[in-house]
């Protein structure tokens, strides 16, 4: 006997005249005529192939192969609500999984202030969160091992993705030490920076970024300092070791003495970040709730970032 042949609507009628002692009572309890409950009895006997009950002038009660199958019918029935109940779950965002990737700036402040917004309504469902850049992401995101990823133009002119969802065209802002003799600009043109050191990753594509950005204003950058992390690359800057470029959407997140954000003059650099979504979370409730969450709070940012100095600060 194949299981899918147990069909839930007659184990719960089944159940509901054990219950009740009559065929009369359970088509009452279940909204079905008294006809119709024969009929689905009848039906369950036909699959198992055994009389469930003894029908007498009194009403009706199970046979032994009825008491038999009572507690399976009833421990099966209430799997399947429990299994209702779960799927109830994910829809309200009481329960689940979020799996998200982001670029690293992106987590210096976006990806943190949306999650807090999403964990203050959704509190039931737990974030998953892989750090990495995007060429490292987008083939996570297409494997299925990513519901959502925050990513960006930085190192690539364009994202191959399907579902992209444009969160920021986000500028590029540079990081200069605080006694610096261009500190006190609100804007700072790259050429004017053409004999600094610039600190940037010790990463083949990081430092042509760099130089892409830095050769269309006329030089090619010194790169003496080559570091990955932000709180090292701002930690050398405050020292006086050298510049950075620092995107705005991170640019809360680089406040710290001894540094001064400006925005760069004319043709600023900017990079466009998007939220890319897996094909199979296309319809997730916990996507296109934290999505609400990653639009906001990028707009907020941007904001922000408008007056890099009341981000980075004059310190």
């Amino acid at each position: 006997m194949r299981a899918e042949a147990l069909d839930p609507v007659l184990l719960r009628t089944f159940v509901a005249v054990a219950d009740l002692g009559s065929f009369t009572a359970a088509a009452a309890a279940e909204g079905y005529t008294q006809s119709a409950v024969s009929r689905q009895i009848a039906a369950l006997e036909d699959v198992c192939g055994v009389e469930l009950f003894a029908r007498g002038a009194r009403g009706v009660r199970p046979t032994p192969a009825g008491e038999y199958l009572l507690p399976y019918a009833r421990g099966l029935l209430d799997r399947l609500a429990d299994t209702a109940r779960a799927l109830d779950g994910l829809r309200r965002l009481d329960t689940g999984t979020l799996r998200l990737g982001a670029f690293p700036t992106a987590n210096a402040a976006l990806v943190p202030r949306a999650l807090a917004r999403f964990r203050a309504r959704h509190p039931g469902v737990r974030p998953v969160l892989r750090e990495g850049t995007t060429e490292r992401l987008l083939p996570m995101l297409e494997a299925g091992d990513l519901d959502l990823a925050v990513v960006s133009t930085h190192k690539i002119p364009s994202i191959a993705a399907e579902d992209l969802v444009t969160l920021a065209d986000d500028a590029l802002l540079v990081a200069l030490p605080s006694g610096h003799r261009l500190a006190g600009r609100d804007r700072v043109a790259l050429g004017d920076l053409a004999d600094e050191p610039w600190i940037v990753a010790d990463d083949p594509e990081a430092v042509a970024a760099l130089r892409a950005r830095c050769e269309a204003a006329g030089f090619v950058p010194q790169t003496p300092l080559r570091v990955a992390e932000w709180i090292s690359k701002l930690g050398l800057v405050a020292e006086g070791f050298g510049v950075t470029l620092v995107p705005a959407l991170a640019a809360s997140a680089a406040a710290r003495d001894g540094v001064v954000l400006s925005a760069v003059a004319s043709d600023q650099p900017r990079r466009s970040v998007y939220a890319a979504v897996g094909r199979h979370a296309r319809r997730s409730p916990a996507v296109t709730a934290f999505l609400a969450d990653l639009r906001d709070v990028a707009g907020n940012l941007r904001d922000t970032a408008r007056d890099p100095r009341a981000a980075g600060g004059e310190r």
